[in-house]
């Protein structure tokens, strides 16, 4: 299941929450699969004693059989209503559950914006809310489970005074003996104990189909991403956009709109723009992270579907303002997804100036990172990702904004390993400081989707368009604020 989910088309993340899939995956499938196979080895048991004893009764005494008979579909009723009642609150229980720990979630990942925002309050009762809704669901479901046992008994009492009557009118004409009606009322008595466990099977079984009903939709209602079958292991780096248009779903405007460009391998290609131009999207395209609406996309001259996923992904490293780590090794980090060699780990650190860090760690490589590397400075956490597309060593390089939340010299030291991991590949590179783009090859200037102008760093301030009301605005300036250890 985990691995249906590792292969689940992308809109899955953008339609359901982390927490949301960790509970799938890790409470309810385990929750629901104890429940069934407890309540099946109970229900398996129960039957064979009910059955056994209804067929004693009618060996003694068929006709009163008959009128113990009617128990059951009263019981199967009772059953039936209270079951149905219990999976809806089961499954709005499950939802309830989802939206709280999308609260602790949020919580913990902005932990910091929390309390600078002086929140704790506010989050605090909005946890207390969806808590006690989650309560109030529980108390339903619990009475709903509890009322199961005493409508079972009331039932089997209102059989067994039937028994009693009609047993008392057949002893009056003789056709009873006492201890045929002893036998027969102590074997129906007995009856009471399995149909009681059965009824109370359903609160069991009804939990854990609604449990495992999630975790099936998940398995077989989630569509895995799919590509093509050209695998090349190392492609030359040729990209070409051709009249590439992007909407995304529930937004009228384009976030590409007839974007038309060619990248020649071992070329830098700097993308500019304000905020929401569509730089950002440009570049999620190549990977596939997102689909074309209009318009095609080729990497050596091979439209970008035709590609296997895991040969076009091959093709592309990625270092983004948004640095991911595992809580893993630095080393596991460092190759992740590719073959273990130690000394290629030890160079691409170096390479990526984090050869000092290294020898002053403890365990050295093998050091535990922890959540998100986060005991670690930006600049820090940015070289790990050079490091890492280094050991990719991919012909295409993406560089989304990798230095816009750094300070001057944790920069510099990023800047540096930066050229060192551009050299001889194709590059595009999304940045807001001149360092970075300044010696492109060439540069693009986008707005609300759309190529404005192209060109060299000097070419465009000599035109005075876009690119240059940029430069006088500020552009590419942007905040630097550094990211202190934790």
């Amino acid at each position: 299941m985990f691995r249906k989910l590792l292969d689940a088309e992308l809109s899955l993340f953008r339609q359901q929450s982390a927490s949301a899939l960790a509970n799938t995956l890790v409470y309810e499938v385990q929750t629901g699969a104890a429940l069934l196979v407890s309540a099946l080895i109970s229900l398996a048991r129960d039957s064979l004693t009910l059955l056994a004893l209804v067929g004693y009764l009618l060996i003694v005494n068929w006709k009163l059989t008959l009128i113990v008979g009617l128990l059951f579909p009263a019981v199967a009723a009772v059953m039936r209503t209270l079951s149905r009642r219990l999976y809806r609150l089961t499954k709005a229980n499950q939802d309830a559950t989802d939206r709280l720990a999308y609260v602790v979630e949020e919580n913990v990942l902005a932990h910091r914006d929390v309390r600078l925002q002086a929140a704790q309050t506010a989050q605090a009762q909005r946890f207390h809310e969806l808590g006690d809704a989650l309560r109030r669901l529980s108390m339903k479901s619990t009475v709903a489970s509890a009322a199961m046992t005493p409508l079972t008994q009331l039932l089997a009492a209102i059989a067994l005074a039937a028994v009693i009557t009609v047993a008392l009118v057949q002893s009056a004409d003789q056709t009873s003996s006492v201890g045929g009606f002893a036998a027969f009322v102590t074997a129906m008595l007995m009856l009471v104990a399995p149909i009681k466990h059965l009824s109370e099977i359903a609160n069991p079984i009804t939990r854990g189909l609604a449990a495992m009903e999630r975790g099936l939709d998940l398995m077989n209602l989630t569509p895995s991403e799919t590509g093509g079958d050209i695998a090349i292991a190392r492609a030359r780096g040729d990209i070409e956009f051709q009249n590439v248009c992007v909407t995304y779903p529930n937004s009228n405007l384009a976030a590409i709109d007839h974007f038309t460009l060619t990248v020649r391998s071992g070329e830098t290609v700097a993308i500019v723009g304000a905020s929401g131009s569509g730089k950002t999207t440009l570049v999620n395209l190549l990977a596939r992270f997102v689909d074309l609406s209009a318009g095609e996309i080729l990497l050596d001259g091979h439209a970008l579907k035709q590609w296997s996923l895991a040969s076009l992904r091959a093709q592309f490293g990625l270092v983004s303002q948004h640095v991911l780590m595992l809580n893993d090794s630095i080393a596991n980090n460092i190759a992740l997804g590719q073959d273990m060699d130690r000394d290629r780990v030890s160079e691409c650190l170096w390479a990526a100036n984090l050869g000092d860090l290294i020898t002053e760690l403890p365990a050295g490589m093998d050091t535990l990172v922890g959540h998100n590397a986060m005991q670690l400075s930006g600049g820090q956490r940015q070289r790990l990702a050079i490091a890492r597309a280094l050991y990719k060593n991919a012909p295409v390089l993406i560089l989304d904004e990798a230095t816009s939340a750094l300070d001057a010299e944790s920069a510099r030291a990023v800047q540096e390993a930066l050229q060192r991991l551009m050299d001889q590949r194709t590059t595009l590179v999304i940045a807001h400081r001149l360092s970075t783009i300044q010696h492109a090859h060439r540069i693009v200037v986008m707005e609300a989707g759309r190529m404005l102008e192209t060109g060299t760093h000097d070419e465009l301030m000599a035109r005075g368009g876009a690119y240059f009301r940029l430069q006088q605005l500020g552009f590419p300036s942007a905040p630097t604020t550094q990211d202190e250890p934790v």
